[in-house]
């Protein structure tokens, strides 16, 4: 398998963005223009319990990918509660025209007129809003079944009882990073609970996402934007190749650093990247096999040996800034071991 291949596209991409539509300060011109700027190639404007199709701004160095965030809550009215657990969900369309709106409930709808929301194709039911295992899994479902991609965003933030977390099923990717909640607690990088999903048998991907509002400028520490991404091993920038590659888990997640290639042929394991301090093959929390710089000097290779009794591998990429790249999981039955 080669999953990084030297010198093929790697597109950037937000895939976490709010704008005036919803509870952000830019307009989607505004966001599209200063991604642009920092060198991304796919912005996704989620706005909350907005779906917006934003496709009519992309070019041909830029590809908005349709999509919005939907969110439960244990309140009926959907309040929220700063010191109790709630869920929120980003929701990417297969097709760039897909505005369905999954599960309208008027309370939860703030931000998109109602009467505009409710002159969308809707799927799943529409009645008040459970925050439960049964319902959330139902949610998803019924996403799914209408055509989207349904990532599980910013867990840290988002204060669930690890219990729910493992109840859910069909998210096809997890936020390893989210820079606006990282701004907010200083931990929304997920290593551990991905690890732990992946122990439970969950074959999900991980990414990286800003999940910016730009109530600070750019240029504040505080700002939320350009602080985690996804890089997306896609063909092209069209937006069929782009969810094919978001579908079959070709990406990674990074604050930083860049894996420029990554095969595994049988049991072995080459990685090359950007210069780093330590180059990890991670098996599980207590075991990783490692490349580390020695002090003041860099690595930038790294080759491992698969292990016989490790359920699965992935990669992380560790800068002497402290960014990190994250790839997906690989389960020893999809390569073939």
């Amino acid at each position: 398998m080669e999953y990084i291949r030297a010198g093929a596209p790697q597109f950037k991409a937000n895939l976490h963005s709010h704008s005036v539509l919803s509870d952000g300060k830019l307009t989607p011109e505004e966001l599209v223009e200063i991604y642009r700027e920092h060198g991304y190639a796919v912005l996704a404007i989620t706005d909350h319990e907005a779906p917006y199709d934003h496709t009519a701004l992309s070019t041909p160095e830029m590809l908005l990918v349709t999509g919005y965030e939907a969110y439960i809550r244990p309140s009926a009215d959907a309040k929220q509660d700063p010191f109790g657990p709630e869920v929120h969900l980003n929701l990417f369309a297969r097709q760039p025209h897909n505005t369905t709106y999954i599960c309208y409930d008027p309370p939860f709808c703030k931000y998109m007129p109602h009467a505009e929301a409710e002159a969308l194709a809707q799927a799943g039911a529409r009645e008040p809003r459970r925050y439960t295992p049964a319902y959330i899994n139902a949610f998803i479902e019924a996403a799914r079944g209408a055509g989207y991609l349904v990532s599980y965003n910013h867990p840290g933030w988002s204060m669930e009882a690890e219990a729910d977390i493992m109840a859910y099923r069909g998210c096809f990717s997890l936020e390893m990073f989210n820079t606006g909640a990282q701004q907010i607690s200083g931990y929304e990088c997920n290593g551990a609970l991905y690890d732990r999903l992946l122990r439970s048998g969950r074959r999900l991907y991980c990414h990286g996402a800003d999940d910016n509002h730009n109530v600070r400028p750019l240029e504040d520490p505080r700002s939320d934007s350009f602080g985690a991404w996804t890089m997306i091993l896609a063909s092209e920038l069209k937006y069929d190749s782009i969810l094919a590659a978001l579908e079959k888990g070709d990406f990674y997640a990074s604050t930083g650093p860049e894996i420029t290639s990554l095969s595994i042929l049988g049991t072995v394991v080459s990685l090359e990247c950007s210069p780093a301090v330590r180059i990890r093959m991670v098996e599980s929390p207590k075991r990783t096999a490692q490349v580390a710089a020695e002090k003041g000097k860099s690595v930038t290779h790294a080759n491992f040996i698969i292990p016989p009794e490790a359920p699965y591998v992935r990669f992380s990429v560790t800068a002497a800034d402290g960014t990190q790249a994250h790839t997906r999981a690989f389960f020893r039955d999809e390569l073939g071991l």
